[in-house]
């Protein structure tokens, strides 16, 4: 079976944090590791990770040299990856017990280096596990097929499924960025000219706010989105300004869901 490593970073998550890491351990595919950076938490976050490790190897818990943000966590972790596949989950989410197994038969059924799927959105006071959820109507739908010019318009995977093939990508990092280094690293690949597949299937769950509601953090990603367009994939103005509406247009219609 081929080994998928699951990346997670972590900072004082630990009100979350047994539930994101008891939903990568109860997966039907079993063969995978668990990535996880802790960015230097104040919570106990550590201790938590260190019983989870002792009771089952595949938790590979590393602590950050120095506080360095979500992105430099995950690269951390990425650079630790032994799997044929590199999957994404944060510690305040979680994926669905079939999730690897479905999303691996996709790839392989598609010969797709670069997948993600639909995924469900949960209130953020949810105190459940990955076992217990009932599936609702808040579903964030995944297209079918998405190439790097319509990435550019809109970011269409969720972070929390994404999945790459390490053995046809090789080892790719996120930018080293302060946000929306996801983002970035989608497109990095599709640059390079690997599409990106959507599962339809909903099999990971999103820790939101409640349905309607626009956080202040979601409306701080426009400056980030911005300088991502013009620093990073060096469009222009009016490409800027196009594909920054774009992502503007998706984070309202994602927060009505």
């Amino acid at each position: 079976m081929p080994l998928v490593s699951v990346v997670m970073p972590v900072y004082n998550s630990a009100a979350t944090l047994d539930a994101a890491v008891r939903s990568v351990l109860t997966q039907t595919h079993s063969d995978l590791e668990l990535l996880v950076t802790d960015d230097k938490s104040t919570d106990g976050s550590m201790d938590l990770l260190r019983e989870f490790a002792r009771q089952d190897k595949r938790v590979l818990p590393e602590s950050a040299p120095e506080q360095g943000g979500a992105g430099r966590a995950r690269n951390l972790a990425i650079e630790r990856a032994r799997g044929d596949y590199v999957a994404f989950l944060d510690s305040d989410d979680m994926w669905l017990p079939e999730k690897t197994e479905r999303q691996i038969e996709f790839a392989e059924a598609g010969s797709a280096p670069l997948t993600f799927t639909s995924y469900f959105k949960m209130d953020a006071d949810y105190d459940g596990e990955s076992t217990d959820f009932i599936p609702n109507g808040r579903v964030v739908r995944a297209r079918e097929h998405v190439d790097y010019r319509q990435m550019l318009v809109r970011d269409h995977i969720g972070a929390l499924t994404a999945m790459y093939d390490r053995n046809v990508l090789g080892t790719r990092l996120m930018p080293e960025m302060r946000k929306r280094q996801d983002y970035a690293l989608w497109l990095s690949i599709m640059r390079d000219g690997a599409d990106a597949r959507g599962l339809s299937e909903p099999l990971a769950v999103y820790r939101a706010h409640q349905a309607g509601s626009l956080s202040s953090n979601k409306l701080s990603l426009v400056q980030y989105n911005w300088e991502l367009y013009r620093e990073h994939e060096g469009l222009s103005v009016p490409r800027s300004t196009r594909a920054l509406a774009g992502a503007v247009w998706q984070s309202l219609r994602n927060s009505r869901i």
